[in-house]
């Protein structure tokens, strides 16, 4: 008998142990869809014995979990928002650990002709002009508001667009199944584009202009509002995050010999 309770305890306490190792990190659903998650985690795991757990939601849901102390820490790219983050007192800092860019897909026919725009601005006003199916996240993640900043940058306003504008509600994943089953534009991360399996007859038409810029960046949540958070893991974390080992992964995940992001830790 007594060697069964002290197995139980000892059992137990292996467990507790295991639990003090688990961190909650929320990311957005394009991180997520973009596969890289599935190289980084297990290498973390490996080199501090710490378990992440994610989260997958938009970059403004990210955001709220983190101002109610539901998770250590985030993994957004919204630099407007994860600053008035910070300014709330809700996280301690902001450090840049990768970027890519946004591109336009839409379908192979290119009806809207942006192939022949020579900005982002000038893609949204050629969509507008032909009235051409276009699907919007609508989920106030950071690849939505990126999106509304450019309508607004092309001097237009999604709230007046006709029924050619669908707004989804959803995460990066399902809209672009929702675009290629409408043969839709959409704006994506390149990240998600390149690891999306169901194409179809979409392709991408437009990338490079500088606004398309995409940072994302890690935001511990601050303990002092919220005393459970696990601040000594969310900055273990981060330093692995920022390590040549992280950047060696980071830059060298390919999909069909593209790269999806770019390690810029500093």
């Amino acid at each position: 008998m007594k060697n069964v309770f002290f197995g139980a305890v000892t059992s137990l306490l292996l467990t507790t142990a295991a639990l003090a190792d688990e961190m909650k990190l929320a990311v957005t659903t394009s991180f997520h869809n973009s596969g890289l998650a599935e190289i980084l985690l297990p290498q973390i795991k490996a080199d501090l014995d710490l378990d992440v757990q994610l989260l997958v939601v938009g970059t403004g849901q990210a955001i709220r979990l983190g101002e109610a102390g539901d998770v250590d820490a985030i993994l957004v790219h919204s630099q407007k928002a994860e600053e008035k983050f910070l300014a709330g007192g809700n996280g301690t800092h902001r450090r840049e650990i990768m970027y890519n860019d946004f591109v336009f897909i839409g379908p192979n026919t290119d009806v809207a002709g942006l192939q022949a725009a020579d900005n982002a601005a000038k893609a949204l006003q050629l969509i507008a002009e032909a009235q051409a199916p276009f699907v919007s996240r609508g989920d106030d993640s950071g690849t939505h508001k990126k999106e509304l900043s450019l309508w607004s940058a092309a001097d237009l306003d999604p709230a007046g667009f006709d029924g050619w504008y669908r707004a989804v509600g959803a995460g990066m994943g399902a809209a672009l199944n929702t675009a290629s089953g409408m043969e839709a534009y959409i704006m994506a991360d390149r990240a998600s584009w390149l690891n999306f399996g169901n194409k179809g007859a979409l392709e991408l038409l437009f990338a490079g202009d500088p606004v398309l810029f995409n940072q994302y960046a890690y935001l511990p949540v601050n303990p002092e509002k919220h005393a459970h958070v696990k601040n000594d893991l969310a900055m273990k974390l981060e330093a692995w995050l920022t390590s040549d080992r992280a950047k060696e992964l980071i830059n060298a995940y390919k999909i069909n010999g593209e790269t999806l992001f770019v390690f810029n830790a500093k």
